[in-house]
């Protein structure tokens, strides 16, 4: 095993026994379809080098992975005409939700009228926070 793997690690996997499910990569990052999707092609960027969040990746990594998040809105805006925006996230840390201890970057497709009141994005992972409207 490679030292950039770790046993168990469910992307350091996907790399070497679950290959199939890699919608596109380069050198240094890779994508899938997420598992458990919020919404239709609801895609995760992995850099192949198992580090655990968005802060330990090298200059490299960080822009192999914005690479890919452009490659992947392009292609799924043609693929998929209904797509209107996205939203793109990471979870750093247990306490900001963070449950795979290996870096990745969620780009989850919007739709009109997928959710009753889109403003605010992703200012609403805190219930009651993200409406700054009601603060003026």
């Amino acid at each position: 095993m490679s030292e950039n793997r770790h046993d168990g690690c469910l992307f350091c996997n996907v790399q070497t026994i679950d290959r199939g499910r890699i919608v596109e990569e380069n050198d240094l990052a890779l994508v899938i379809r997420d598992a458990f999707p919020v919404s239709e092609h609801h895609s995760l960027i992995i850099p192949k080098r198992h580090v655990l969040d968005y802060f330990g990746l090298s200059q490299e990594e960080v822009i192999a992975i914005h690479h890919l998040l452009h490659s992947q809105k392009e292609y799924l805006s043609k693929f998929d005409a209904t797509i209107d925006g996205y939203n793109i996230g990471m979870n750093c840390g247990e306490t900001a939700g963070q449950s795979v201890w290996h870096c990745h970057v969620h780009l989850i497709p919007r739709r009109k009228g997928d959710t009753e009141y889109p403003k605010g994005g992703v200012r609403h992972v805190i219930p009651y926070k993200g409406n700054y409207e009601d603060l003026r």
